[in-house]
């Protein structure tokens, strides 16, 4: 994939859901949209040429407690949708995320109902996982 196309399929998806003026990356290769609750990011990876897309699961205040990323984990594991991303989360923001990369462009319209499925899934995981996986870690 370019980067003129990571720009394009950004573009596209920010388009299709009301966001017509948005440049899609910025110079950095970074971009993103809030749609209701769910948020997506998207990052432009230069060297391996690769768009990668993040639907924000959480945000930590603080590191997550032991045990709690190792639970999503196990969640992602057991089959709980996740809107095919994977479970990925970045300690330099503390975020927990459902990621998807692309290193080959889709078509526009499989791009944007993959982006669609991955925020619908991401707020399953945030209003619903998030609990059981905090349930199960810190019983008694």
């Amino acid at each position: 994939m370019t980067r003129d196309e990571a720009q394009r399929l950004a573009q596209a998806f920010l388009a299709a859901t009301g966001n017509p003026n948005s440049p899609g990356l910025n110079p950095q290769g970074f971009g993103g949209v809030a749609i209701s609750d769910a948020q997506l990011y998207f990052e432009w990876h230069d060297t391996e040429q690769m768009l990668e897309c993040s639907a924000l699961i959480h945000k930590f205040h603080d590191s997550p407690k032991p045990g709690i990323i190792e639970g999503f984990e196990q969640e992602q594991k057991s089959g709980t949708d996740t809107g095919g991303g994977s479970v990925d989360y970045e300690p330099e923001n503390k975020s927990l995320f459902l990621s998807r990369n692309y290193t080959q462009a889709p078509p526009q319209t499989a791009f944007i109902e993959d982006m669609k499925r991955l925020m619908r899934a991401s707020l399953v995981w945030s209003n619903e996982v998030a609990d059981r996986v905090a349930s199960s870690v810190f019983k008694t």
